[in-house]
């Protein structure tokens, strides 16, 4: 007996890129497999993207009020009114090849499939080959690997997705209890808290090489990447994910916070060793290669202890607040 279709809806969320949002709609236009609908949930401050989404027929248009740094709450306002089988979540900076959608939504003909990702190119050389027996996991020490760029030349078994390029089986979301915004700042680990609660409810969570997107990487809402912002957030909400996801008891949260203190010695250490590199041979880069070290060391520090205090308030607050206060009702 033939399976009756599988239906998919798109969600794009965005901030302040409206140029990003106009060609990532182009690339869906051109799908293999037509979406049941397209959803853009905007939280920029103003309607630039709203008129970019008028040019389209057809595509929905929602707003997050909330405004920057709640990308997982725009992921819930899209996914609340999403009514295919399957929600597939493209970044706006992300530009999905003809096949993408058909080959994420073929992977869900296997019932005990909760979650499917795709590979995200970013144009480096090399990169479809660098870590392709190391992608999307999380290690027994509690980090994660990424790789997402890489073509194994097969489908993969992973812990969790990039959320440029990752789908869920909508029912099994809401099985889990939501899309969880406890991710503020630059929004790093809120695509993985997801996936991680999909494979531990018994789910599996799949990485396809066939459902590609070119990933440009569009500017910041704020700051740069890779900056002291973007260090203590993802320290801070490395934390949050693996204590939310996991627990406190977990081995793998355990041994991730007994890191933390080798961590910032290392870096710490590397600050003397910045003085001290002979290839520095003025007193200005001598001091810039000490500060960056400091700061890294500080970032990391301070975001960690961050992290623990949001995760015990979070352990402490009641399952109805908080999915309350993760999706706000949306605006049209």
């Amino acid at each position: 007996m033939q399976q009756a279709p599988i239906t998919a809806s798109v969600v794009i969320v965005t901030y302040n890129r409206p140029d990003h949002v106009q060609t990532c709609l182009e690339h869906l236009s051109h799908q293999t497999l037509s979406p049941q609908e397209i959803i853009v949930v905007d939280a920029s401050p103003e309607l630039r993207t709203a008129e970019v989404v008028d040019q389209f027929p057809g595509i929905t248009y929602l707003r997050n009020d909330l405004g920057m740094g709640h990308m997982a709450t725009s992921r819930s306002i899209g996914i609340a009114r999403a009514t295919g089988d399957v929600v597939a979540f493209i970044d706006d900076d992300a530009y999905a090849e003809p096949g993408w959608l058909a080959a994420l939504v073929e992977r869900y003909r296997d019932a005990r499939v909760g979650a499917v990702g795709g590979s995200a190119r970013n144009g480096q050389p090399g990169e479809e080959s660098e870590g392709v027996d190391q992608i999307g996991r999380l290690l027994p020490d509690g980090r994660l690997t990424g790789y997402f760029a890489a073509d194994p030349g097969h489908d993969v078994e992973v812990d969790h997705l990039l959320g440029a390029n990752m789908s869920f089986r909508r029912e099994v979301v809401e099985e889990i209890g939501g899309i969880h915004d406890h991710y503020p700042g630059t929004c790093l680990r809120e695509d993985a808290d997801t996936a991680l609660r999909v494979r531990r409810s018994g789910y599996r969570v799949v990485f396809t090489p066939d459902a590609v997107v070119l990933h440009v990487g569009g500017t910041y809402a704020k700051g740069r990447r890779f900056d002291a912002r973007y260090q203590y957030f993802g320290a801070r909400n490395h934390v949050v994910l693996l204590t939310h996801t996991l627990g406190f008891s977990d081995p793998r949260t355990r041994r991730y916070l007994r890191s933390v203190g080798p961590t910032i010695l290392r870096e710490l250490g590397s600050a003397g060793t910045a003085f001290r590199d002979p290839d520095r041979r003025t007193l200005t880069s001598k001091v810039r290669g000490t500060a960056g070290a400091l700061v890294r060391a500080g970032a990391f520090g301070v975001g960690t202890v961050t992290g623990l205090v949001a995760a015990v308030r979070l352990a402490w607050e009641p399952t109805h607040r908080r999915r309350a206060e993760a999706t706000p009702p949306p605006s049209t």
